[in-house]
């Protein structure tokens, strides 16, 4: 009986949620290797070693992007560990500029067709790229959707399990079976198959994401490891030119400062020193006030959060002010780090994002299987029924 029930509810729950598993699904496969393709892209407009010379002072470059760019409130620059690459400095979320170190001028930052792609898959997958109001209700069904993924997983895994323990029965859910001689076998088959060997991975995707759906669940990750969930103050206004502190004035001014590259070739030496390398070198531009220059150093593919670790240094002497590496934060706070890039593999490197995206493949090919085994057990029966009541209640001719 227990098993009938939990049949049913896998059934009625697969059927309801199919359509958005089928999107978040397609989506996710669209998105699987969005870093490297940007990446590649982006890199593809660095300047050869030809046109590589002696670099601009960084103070040079900011205040060329502070002069053409007045409107922007640039609150931090970033170095990436290639010399043709740019300087990037940026200003907030809302934007940022690329200029060439040596010479000042802007550079390109890549395809704007392709970000907006990948911008428009995300937003697809996460609300339907619904905007304004009705976004929340999206982002609730996407939500609640993903949960019912999650069941059907867990109750999935169950229901694979044959009532008879026999090698004989386990094998024929465990492969291929080649012998199939229609499309009911076919798809009874495929969707034990696909669904046991990708369930594991499946699961850890899925169960990620309702992390950033639903606030119990965020707090859950704390609250496993013992932890206060943090507790998060009003979003404040975003920075423009006009409320934000004046960003990096300190190093137009007569204190006795280090300038920029000085503090970024302190930060290259320490990590130097701590056996290490960086792929991205991240500076908070100080305000008038501020004694230390914050440093966010990226040494992985930019989505290993365990690779990410910040860096202060006190602006007047250059010493470390405060070294926190990733593991230096609380369980908490590590696990919730690493969750939002496990639900896209990336914090498992490339070979993470392989095993995400065919996952994500192989949930189209649940889908309809799930489907088709569904319309098998439920419409078609219900024509064949009609049909049978339509020919019993046909005269019959007489002679």
């Amino acid at each position: 009986m227990f098993r009938k029930v939990i049949f049913w509810t896998h059934l009625v729950t697969g059927v309801v949620s199919a359509l958005v598993v089928l999107t978040m699904s397609f989506t996710g496969v669209m998105l699987t290797y969005e870093r490297q393709i940007l990446a590649w892209q982006t890199k593809s407009h660095y300047l050869p070693s030809e046109e590589q010379s002696t670099a601009l002072p960084l103070e040079e470059l900011f205040l060329i992007a502070k002069t053409e760019n007045p409107e922007l409130a640039l609150s931090s620059l970033v170095m990436i560990n290639d010399p043709g690459a740019p300087v990037v400095l940026r200003a907030g979320r809302s934007g940022s500029i690329s200029l060439n170190p040596y010479t000042g001028e802007e550079m390109s930052e890549g395809s704007p067709a392709l970000d907006n792609f990948f911008r428009t898959m995300t937003s697809f997958h996460r609300w339907f790229s619904i905007t304004g109001e009705n976004r929340s209700i999206a982002r609730a069904i996407t939500g609640a959707c993903n949960l019912m993924f999650l069941f059907l997983i867990l109750s999935g895994i169950y229901l694979w399990l044959p009532k008879l323990w026999k090698w004989s029965i386990f094998k024929t859910r465990l492969f291929f079976n080649h012998r199939v001689n229609n499309s009911k076998a076919r798809d009874f088959n495929w969707h034990h198959v696909f669904g046991i060997w990708s369930a594991i991975p499946l699961a850890i995707i899925v169960a990620t994401a309702s992390v950033f759906s639903y606030g119990w669940a965020n707090n859950l990750v704390y609250q496993a490891f013992g932890e206060a969930p943090p507790v998060r103050g009003p979003r404040g206004a975003p920075p423009s030119a006009s409320n934000m502190d004046v960003m990096g004035s300190s190093f137009e001014s007569q204190k006795q400062y280090l300038n920029m590259d000085q503090l970024f070739s302190r930060a290259n030496d320490f990590i130097t020193q701590q056996g290490g390398d960086w792929r991205q070198l991240s500076l908070s531009l100080p305000s008038e006030t501020s004694s230390v220059a914050q440093f966010s150093i990226d040494q992985g593919n930019g989505g290993q959060p365990h690779l990410r670790h910040n860096l202060s240094l006190n602006r007047e002497t250059g010493t470390v002010a405060s070294w926190q590496p990733f593991n230096s934060q609380t369980p908490g706070r590590q696990a919730r780090s690493i969750i939002r890039f496990l639900h896209t593999g990336e914090a498992l490197g490339i070979w993470g994002q392989t095993i995400a995206g065919l996952v994500s493949l192989i949930s189209l090919l649940m889908v309809w299987t799930g489907l088709a085994l569904a319309y098998r057990r439920l419409i078609r029966p219900l024509f064949k029924k009609k049909r049978r009541s339509s020919i019993s209640q046909s005269p019959v001719p007489s002679d």
